[in-house]
């Protein structure tokens, strides 16, 4: 019996983790070879271990959400986790283009779907705000085209860092923040473009209206339970102290059915799932959402079409870590299930991809952007640098085909009206929706 690891995402490093695999207590998975010395007891550590003492084994998905978003010691709460300083490097933070292409594509499905008088702009996970900046950029210099419109942007945030470094990104000095830390709305500002600007910790809590949704790298960082098939059925991982060492975990494979085995597909062929009834909730109310009120949901991550298996692994400092070493200390990450996405939007909303990025930045005029901007540098750092962020981006050994997009659209934006009229009636085909199919330059 064995787990996987692949390895893969959020460009780092091309390398292998050790296989990770387990039983209650007896035999189980070993999360690897490393000496005591090299597994220093953390404050999350001690935390997990007392919890673990005090109630039994954890499943992977509370682990997930302890180590990242604890209150008082999670990874993702008080620390600047992304950059050559950090642990990892995001797409926005190699090349303007890729958020410059984004904006793109938000003005493309506004203007497809009848130029809303306001909408807002939605980030779950926005990490330094260079993407939502860079969008913003694009919606300043086509400001002819959006003078009209009303528009507001919306970040949802849990960590106290980011959302600081956000604001520095993001908003005009001169009008200062309006904070309230125990009001769903913890932030208010004016970008430097003067849009009003929002700070929730929850999806929930972000007004309902016409509103764009973006969601780069955001839902690869939810939790995940994960599930190893036995002659005896599915049988949750859990983490469990080690009984050799008192200091360090492993993990077990639960004894009999839990509650989270409801996810799993009953014609699954897969003997190793990976399942996220939270990524399934957020995707539920987009759903919901975009059904109603209009808009769309743009959603950008490394991840599968419902075939990986074991994916749970950990980054720091741009190498892969033992998930199970030194918690607080690295990024824990899975590849998303977009066939799970896809799944829990239930049919209210169209949806289309995952396609890789390669093809989507293609699509949406990646290579004429990098000659416009190529044409306009003189400087040679400059352009080794846009060239390398372009290379970054689009080799498919590195970015290209790593990272896939997917989005979630009203039906009648792919579908038209006309289920709902007359047949006598009749109105122009739907519009290609861009970097889906190729864009169109006029």
């Amino acid at each position: 019996m064995s787990v996987l690891a692949q390895a893969g995402g959020r460009w780092r490093s091309a390398a292998a983790r050790a296989v990770i695999p387990c039983l209650w207590r007896g035999k189980y998975f070993c999360s690897g070879k490393e000496p005591v010395e090299n597994n220093p007891v953390t404050p999350m550590l001690r935390h997990l271990l007392y919890k673990i003492k005090s109630t039994g084994p954890i499943t992977v998905a509370e682990y997930m959400k302890e180590v990242l978003t604890n209150p008082a010691k999670g990874y993702y709460v008080y620390r600047d986790m992304l950059g050559e300083q950090g642990d990892f490097i995001t797409s926005p933070e190699i090349s303007q283009i890729f958020g410059e292409l984004l904006g793109v594509w938000f003005i493309s499905e506004w203007m497809a779907s009848g130029k809303s008088a306001a909408f807002q702009l939605v980030e779950l996970g926005p990490g330094r705000g260079t993407l939502t900046g860079d969008i913003l950029r694009v919606f300043s210099q086509l400001g002819s085209v959006l003078k009209n419109c009303d528009m507001s942007i919306h970040l949802v945030e849990v960590s106290q860092k980011l959302s600081e470094i956000q604001a520095l990104t993001l908003t005009e000095e001169k009008f200062p923040l309006e904070r309230s830390a125990g009001s769903p709305v913890y932030m208010k500002g004016i970008t430097k473009s003067g849009i009003p600007v929002s700070w929730y910790r929850d999806l929930q809590d972000v007004p309902k209206g016409y509103s764009f949704y973006l969601a780069h790298e955001f839902f690869d960082v939810l939790p995940v339970h994960k599930f190893q098939k036995t002659p005896q059925g599915w049988r949750e991982v859990f983490i469990d102290i080690d009984p050799q060492v008192s200091d360090k975990l492993r993990f077990v494979l639960a004894p009999c059915a839990t509650p989270a085995e409801v996810f799993i597909q009953h014609d699954e062929t897969r003997d190793h799932v990976e399942v996220c009834p939270e990524a399934g909730v957020i995707i539920q109310e987009l759903a919901q959402r975009i059904a109603l009120t209009g808009g769309a949901a743009l959603i950008a991550d490394y991840g599968h079409d419902g075939t990986k298996t074991d994916t749970f692994r950990g980054f720091c400092g741009h190498k892969l870590h033992d998930v199970l070493i030194a918690p607080g200390t690295a990024d824990l990450t899975a590849d998303v299930d977009f066939s799970y996405l896809r799944r829990m939007a239930q049919g209210r909303v169209a949806s289309l991809g995952p396609i890789k990025q390669q093809t989507f930045l293609k699509n949406m005029g990646i290579d004429v952007r990098l000659k416009v901007l190529l044409d306009k540098s003189a400087e040679p750092s400059l352009r080794q640098q846009l060239l390398q962020g372009y290379d970054m981006l689009m080799n498919p050994k590195k970015m290209g085909e790593r990272f896939n997009f997917f989005a979630l659209l009203p039906q009648e934006r792919l579908h038209g009206r006309s289920h709902q009229m007359n047949a006598r009636q009749s109105e122009p085909s739907p519009s290609p929706v861009a970097g889906f199919s190729e864009l169109a330059w006029q």
